[in-house]
């Protein structure tokens, strides 16, 4: 005869749950290619409902008609603050909510700070920084009312370190100044449900890296002299971080900035 207290049964442990997506509402600027568009398919495989926007419709259909459902594709610029107003009024108007905000979309081009035209700066932060911020706020204000919500912003490693030989000083700029909006926005909005963190990729085939890197031999020894890992990386390899940082598996992470960069940023 036992004397001894009941056997507590302990739940089977499931590491990958929290990493799932289902039932999620996100949004992907800058999906109609490249880091983006691997953002939109692995949070799709995740289970959410992905709102992929971008400026060229065609890419987004057809990404939409790949994905089949629970991919809305919807045009738009960043730059545009009526554009990211609708954005969101759609997204809301359809799902009832945004859990989670992809800022992907980026622009930059390398040129001698010298030479490099104050328009062209400007851009340069319009893209990167003033649109992250306007669709940003404009998304919060949703989440704040749901006290809910993961914000991911995509930085670069050229937003922790510079890009020299690789003379870009409006993108790092951007960057620099997105790594650091990261923390002050994860710090206000603690409180309040919302988490806000950051990816810093380093160096990935893109649309807008692959002519100057990738196509050239000179940029891919650059690439693999420079990088401790000796290589640039695979998009599939941002998978983590993203999954990490949209869902329940970050849920004790904000302000926080990962680099998926081979080792590019250690030294």
């Amino acid at each position: 005869m036992s004397t001894g207290a009941p056997t507590a049964v302990v739940a089977p442990v499931d590491p990958f749950a929290s990493f799932r997506l289902d039932g999620r509402v996100c949004i992907v600027t800058g999906a109609s290619s490249g880091l983006g568009d691997r953002f939109s398919r692995t949070l799709h495989a995740a289970g959410a409902t992905v709102v992929a926007a971008a400026r060229r419709a065609d890419r987004l259909d057809a990404l939409a008609e790949e994905l089949g459902d629970r991919v809305v594709p919807m045009a738009g610029d960043v730059t545009d603050p009526a554009s990211n107003a609708a954005l969101v009024e759609a997204t809301v108007e359809r799902f009832g909510r945004i859990d989670v905000l992809v800022n992907n979309a980026g622009y930059g081009k390398a040129m001698p700070a010298e030479d490099e035209p104050l328009e062209h700066f400007r851009f340069t932060l319009d893209v990167n920084l003033v649109g992250l911020f306007d669709l940003t706020q404009q998304v919060a204000r949703h989440m704040l009312v749901a006290r809910s919500g993961s914000i991911v912003n995509v930085a670069s490693i050229f937003g922790l370190v510079g890009s020299t030989p690789i003379k870009e000083s409006s993108y790092c700029a951007a960057k620099g100044a997105v790594v650091n909006l990261t923390r002050e926005l994860g710090a206000q909005w603690a409180r309040k449900g919302i988490r806000v963190n950051a990816i810093a990729p380093g160096w990935f085939p893109t649309e807008m890296t692959q002519e100057e890197m990738f196509d050239d031999e000179t940029g891919l020894a650059f690439i693999e002299s420079h990088c401790p890992m000796g290589r640039a990386g695979e998009l599939a390899e941002l998978d983590g971080a993203l999954l990490l940082l949209a869902g329940s598996a970050g849920s004790y992470m904000t302000g926080q900035i990962i680099s998926v960069d081979g080792g590019w940023t250690i030294r």
